[in-house]
């Protein structure tokens, strides 16, 4: 009986040890988040456009082609490293590319994408978060993939950079399939 009782517990150790190696050793990708958007329509809205005088509307702007919609901010450090990689996606003519200006200074962020370049179709200017908010966005930057029917086929959490540049350009190519 003595001796069931001590086989019990280092039972259950080696039942949790292998619990931990089996989570350190499955592949994760931290920038994969789960979204539940991912194959749901694009939320939309209606807010002003920094870079014209008219109102940006998500319903005009998402559904005619494949569109990549990043959020960023000049306050962002890893924005501002990722940009080169937005620049070179928006040379590709078959993608639209969004601006989401994400709870930031206008006039920082035109300077800012005069100094840089611009990638941008068109940039909505989300002052207070809520737009962010309704796509599930916690931290930038954020880039989602949505296809010509404006449903939302991929979401990349974190810079684009050269590590992943591939990777995800062959997700846009294929978000139409």
């Amino acid at each position: 009986m003595k001796k069931n009782f001590l086989l019990i517990p280092l039972i259950l150790f080696f039942f949790i040890i292998a619990i931990l190696f089996y989570v350190l050793l499955i592949e994760k990708n931290p920038s994969e988040l789960p979204s539940a958007l991912i194959n749901q329509k694009a939320p939309t809205f209606q807010v002003p456009s920094l870079v014209n005088k008219k109102n940006f509307i998500s319903v005009e702007e998402f559904g005619n082609e494949t569109t990549v919609v990043n959020f960023f901010a000049t306050w962002c450090a890893p924005c501002r490293a990722e940009h080169l990689y937005i620049n070179r996606l928006s040379k590709d003519k078959g993608i639209k590319i969004i601006g989401i200006n994400f709870k930031d200074d206008p006039k920082q962020a035109l300077k800012w994408l005069e100094e840089l370049g611009n990638p941008y179709s068109n940039v909505a200017v989300d002052s207070d978060g809520s737009i962010g908010m309704d796509w599930g966005v916690y931290g930038l930057p954020e880039t989602f993939i949505v296809n010509e029917k404006s449903i939302i086929k991929y979401r990349h959490v974190g810079p684009i950079t050269k590590e992943v540049y591939n990777d995800f350009h062959k997700k846009i190519l294929e978000s139409n399939k």
